[in-house]
Protein backbone atom coordinates (compact mmCIF):
# COMPACT_ATOMS: atom_id res chain seq x y z
CA UNK A 1 0.00 0.00 0.00
CA UNK A 2 1.36 3.43 -0.89
CA UNK A 3 1.32 6.29 1.56
CA UNK A 4 -0.70 9.39 0.72
CA UNK A 5 1.09 12.32 -0.86
CA UNK A 6 1.30 15.14 1.70
CA UNK A 7 3.55 17.95 0.42
CA UNK A 8 2.17 20.70 2.66
CA UNK A 9 1.87 18.54 5.75
CA UNK A 10 5.47 17.43 5.28
CA UNK A 11 6.57 21.07 5.60
CA UNK A 12 4.83 21.59 8.96
CA UNK A 13 7.24 21.14 11.87
CA UNK A 14 5.40 23.13 14.54
CA UNK A 15 2.00 24.81 14.92
CA UNK A 16 3.48 28.24 14.11
CA UNK A 17 4.19 27.00 10.57
CA UNK A 18 0.45 27.03 9.91
CA UNK A 19 0.27 30.79 10.42
CA UNK A 20 2.18 31.39 7.18
CA UNK A 21 -0.29 29.46 5.02
CA UNK A 22 -3.20 30.85 3.00
CA UNK A 23 -6.79 29.74 3.59
CA UNK A 24 -6.55 27.43 0.57
CA UNK A 25 -3.32 25.90 1.86
CA UNK A 26 -4.91 25.34 5.29
CA UNK A 27 -7.75 23.48 3.56
CA UNK A 28 -5.16 21.35 1.76
CA UNK A 29 -3.38 20.60 5.05
CA UNK A 30 -6.71 19.35 6.43
CA UNK A 31 -7.16 17.11 3.37
CA UNK A 32 -3.65 15.74 3.83
CA UNK A 33 -4.19 15.17 7.56
CA UNK A 34 -7.35 13.21 6.82
CA UNK A 35 -5.47 11.08 4.27
CA UNK A 36 -2.69 10.37 6.79
CA UNK A 37 -5.23 9.46 9.47
CA UNK A 38 -7.11 7.10 7.17
CA UNK A 39 -3.84 5.50 6.09
CA UNK A 40 -2.69 4.98 9.69
CA UNK A 41 -6.03 3.52 10.81
CA UNK A 42 -6.14 1.20 7.80
CA UNK A 43 -2.83 -0.29 8.98
CA UNK A 44 -3.36 -0.35 12.75
CA UNK A 45 -7.13 -0.67 12.93
CA UNK A 46 -9.44 1.29 15.18
CA UNK A 47 -11.96 4.07 14.92
CA UNK A 48 -11.42 7.16 12.87
CA UNK A 49 -14.70 9.09 12.93
CA UNK A 50 -13.77 11.37 15.81
CA UNK A 51 -10.32 12.03 14.38
CA UNK A 52 -11.71 13.03 11.01
CA UNK A 53 -14.31 15.21 12.69
CA UNK A 54 -11.80 17.50 14.38
CA UNK A 55 -9.26 17.98 11.59
CA UNK A 56 -10.46 21.45 10.50
CA UNK A 57 -10.97 22.55 14.10
CA UNK A 58 -7.44 21.54 15.05
CA UNK A 59 -5.86 23.18 12.00
CA UNK A 60 -7.84 26.38 12.63
CA UNK A 61 -6.92 26.58 16.31
CA UNK A 62 -3.23 26.09 15.58
CA UNK A 63 -3.31 28.57 12.71
CA UNK A 64 -4.89 31.30 14.84
CA UNK A 65 -3.33 30.78 18.28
Amino acid sequence: MTRPVTPLLDRIREPADLRNLSAEQLKQVAVELRAETIDAVSVTGGHLGASLGVVELTVAVHAVF
